[in-house]
């Protein structure tokens, strides 16, 4: 070692380093020693200690290379601080170790039902609840100091009342060239049950002036290029015979195109060859109207409180199968605890982290993969006064469904306004007034395995969302030309709407997938229940409650409900789309009350009726397996 090459020990070089010596002494080695290596090694030890003037041994703080002591160490705290990370991880991901104590429950009777979130989908249970069982106790905690204060407020969607009339992704193009249509007559079946329950809360007096809340607002489909519009006519063609489809028309004249969407053609290239499609049965919705309305009228109850800046602090489920809800009074700063016979999670995207708060079983089987959205917004009259549609177009190819570019008339806080988007909005909120802290506190040993593997399977999706991220304003004008030539850049703002949690969830035969659409979570005990998902949302709010009573009061149900619901939803049980002379009692119904149009739709049996796919020739090759589950729904 170099220490004993120069011929004296670590004591004898700290004390030639005090008086000099070790300077001297490297000197003379420079100009007499014969390996200049070593030489250089030893001449940047002794400058290092003589400026340091040690006044005892120290260790060698340029070791050399030749010296084993020093890797030990490095190893040794190498492995130390693998450990040290090993339980933190461990740590993290098996945090609380144990349960904190809670505040005992006030009350000894419990109350019937506790809704979590004050959103469209707890207001629209409990509207359903207190119309069927009008004596039983409800209580709503909501954690801001107002009720639709996330994704149902108006600002924070797209508005649009989903019916597939013009949502391309809701037809997926076949291996065989066909299209396939059942997911949107499924979606289009759900609105029309919407639009019941609305219109006998109208009739009842919950929900006041039709207008206040839903528009009428024709639905359009915009795309250009050869192989889009060739899709789009197709569409066309496989939609229109379903009664619920009827009245759909189709061209590619830029004259009638404009007459339908001045914006979409003004200044468009003449060359560019175009096609759209125009559903005047369109709507445009403003879910946030709904929401307070409907807690204006079930404040009327004695049985009903709602607990404003109230959130849920802790979930257990008692030995009767009952539950404790404890709250803390966001102002007050203090806790209490609620006993409760049945609990619904309906917080948006903040329900993943109540239902894992609940422990139940099945809460294992989710994570969560958060996104935000923005828009353009246009308030000024020269733009609002010539757009009167909700224009949807096409994924660019290689672009996740979400993607799709929007130009919608709507109406908020009681004026028109154009809004273009969505823009993709990388956060890691739940919630628009959440935490960055969400989704790292959303994950634990049941759901991070399967967070790594659908992340490396969807690389192209985070990629997507990565490269939304970068996007300035130039980024987002050019994408808006391509839909309103003519836009000006100092005629938009930019507005962040609400937060959206996609599921990530355990399928029994693809393992691991990112799952689209929403999701009712039942407690087996039935008295529990969460609603996680988005797309499509807020639209079809009362027939994903209706699915939701029939899973968690399955009793109640059979008892006397479903006869009560009849009267609230008509077409309760049964299918719109196959029968016309039913859409047509239906939609005539809907329309009176909320003053919207209305096609009659032609009751010959060769006219607008179903028809069933034909058999093909010969087999079409198999489509590929999708990675991930009802990718055709998802949406901003």
């Amino acid at each position: 070692m170099a220490w004993r090459y120069w011929g004296y020990d670590r004591q004898a070089w700290a004390r030639r380093s005090r008086d000099g010596a070790a300077k001297r002494r490297m000197l003379r080695c420079i100009k007499n020693g014969p390996d200049p290596v070593r030489i250089a090694d030893g001449w940047r030890k002794a400058l290092f200690l003589h400026a340091l003037s040690l006044p005892h041994a120290h260790p060698d703080p340029f070791p050399s290379a030749n010296d084993p002591a020093p890797m030990k160490k490095f190893g040794k705290a190498l492995l130390a601080l693998l450990v040290l990370l090993l339980l933190a991880a461990a740590l993290f991901l098996y945090w609380p170790l144990t349960q904190r104590s809670v505040p005992a429950a006030s009350n000894d009777k419990p109350v019937d039902v506790v809704l979590v979130g004050a959103g469209i989908m707890s207001i629209t249970l409990a509207t359903y609840l207190q119309e069927l069982q009008p004596d039983w106790n409800i209580q709503v905690y909501e954690r801001l100091d107002g009720v639709a204060g996330e994704s149902s407020d108006g600002w924070n969607n797209a508005g649009t009342g989903h019916s597939a009339f013009a949502e391309l992704n809701y037809t997926p193009e076949l291996p065989d060239g066909s299209i396939e249509t059942k997911r949107a007559v499924g979606i289009a079946e759900s609105f029309e049950v919407s639009r019941q329950f609305w219109s006998h809360q109208v009739k009842e007096g919950r929900l006041s002036q039709p207008s206040d809340f839903i528009n009428p607002t024709p639905h359009m489909s915009f795309v250009w290029g050869d192989d889009n519009i060739a899709y789009l006519h197709k569409r066309q063609q496989a939609l229109v015979k379903n009664p619920l489809f009827y009245g759909m028309q189709y061209s590619e004249d830029p004259a009638q195109i404009k007459q339908w969407a001045p914006l979409l053609m003004e200044g468009r290239d003449s060359k560019q060859k175009v096609a759209a499609t125009w559903m005047p049965l369109g709507t445009d919705v403003n879910f946030g109207v709904i929401t307070r309305q409907l807690t204006a009228g079930l404040q009327r109850s004695p049985n009903f409180s709602l607990h404003l800046n109230h959130e849920v602090s802790a979930l257990r489920q008692n030995a009767d199968k009952s539950w404790n809800v404890t709250v803390k009074d966001l102002k007050a700063g203090t806790e209490s605890t609620t006993h409760a016979r049945f609990v619904f999670i309906g917080a948006g995207g903040a329900a993943l982290k109540l239902l894992q708060m609940s422990g139940i079983p099945e809460s294992k089987d989710y994570a969560g993969f958060p996104v935000g959205g923005q828009f353009l917004a246009f308030q000024g009259q020269d733009v609002t006064s010539r757009h009167g549609v909700k224009a949807y177009g096409m994924a660019e190819t290689g672009s996740p469904p979400m993607s799709v570019p929007h130009l919608d008339a709507r109406k908020l806080d009681g004026k028109p306004v154009v809004l273009f988007g969505p823009f993709a909005l990388y956060s890691t909120k739940f919630l628009k007034h959440g935490s960055w802290w969400d989704l790292y506190s959303s994950v634990n040993h049941n759901n991070v395995g399967p967070m790594l593997e659908v992340g490396k399977d969807n690389l192209d999706l985070v990629q997507y969302l990565m490269g939304q991220a970068r996007l300035n304003d130039a980024d987002r004008q050019a994408e808006l030309v391509k839909y309103f030539p003519t836009a000006k850049p100092g005629d938009w703002k930019l507005v962040t709407a609400g937060q959206r949690v996609q599921i990530i969830k355990r399928d029994p035969l693809k393992g691991p997938v990112l799952q689209f659409g929403t999701e009712i979570v039942t407690a087996k005990t039935h008295t529990l229940a969460a609603l996680l998902g988005a797309s499509p949302g807020a639209s079809t709010s009362p027939p994903i409650m209706l699915d939701l009573m029939a899973k968690a009061f399955p009793d109640q149900m059979k008892a006397g409900w479903e006869a009560r619901l009849r009267e609230i939803v008509p077409s309760y049980g049964r299918k719109l789309n196959d029968s016309a002379a039913l859409v047509n009692e239906i939609r005539t119904l809907t329309s009176q009350t909320l003053h919207l149009p209305y096609l009659e739709v032609p009751v010959d049996a060769n006219a607008a009726a179903p028809v069933p796919a034909a058999v093909p020739a010969a087999a079409p090759a198999p489509a590929k397996e999708k990675r991930n589950a009802n990718e055709e729904l998802q949406a901003l």
